[in-house]
């Protein structure tokens, strides 16, 4: 069983930046892969960012391409969102997600892919 815990949300004038933390317990990150998707009202969850369990590939949206990084801190078996030049259109509930696969570079961006979901943390962008 993997808990995922994220924090760092809130409100935030266009063009501000945001960092998103998901703590993970339950495995250790090495033997996950990761992601951030986020869900706008009306909307269908959408993936974000993804870290594969190496660490070594990425996946970001065409959307947030330049301006969101993910990351992670093995050592605190956490994963991060760092959103840069925030608009309107990013507000939406983000939720980080786990998936675990024994392929360390497979990358994953489809939400049945993923085997737990954290409780998601509301961003809202203000114009």
């Amino acid at each position: 069983q993997v808990q995922l815990v994220e924090s760092g949300g809130g409100l935030v004038q266009a063009g501000g930046s945001l960092r998103l933390s998901c703590a993970a317990s339950g495995r250790t990150l090495d033997m996950l892969a990761m992601g951030w998707f986020r869900q706008a009202p009306g909307k269908e969850r959408e993936i974000v960012a993804h870290i594969s369990r190496s660490g070594g590939s990425t996946y970001y949206a065409d959307s947030v391409k330049g301006r969101f990084t993910i990351s992670r801190d093995i050592a605190q078996n956490t994963v991060y969102l760092q959103m840069n030049s925030l608009k309107p259109d990013d507000t939406a509930v983000y939720y980080c997600a786990a998936k675990i696969t024994a392929w360390i570079a497979a990358v994953a961006t489809g939400t049945g892919e993923y085997d737990y979901w954290g409780q998601g943390a509301q961003v809202t962008v203000s114009s």
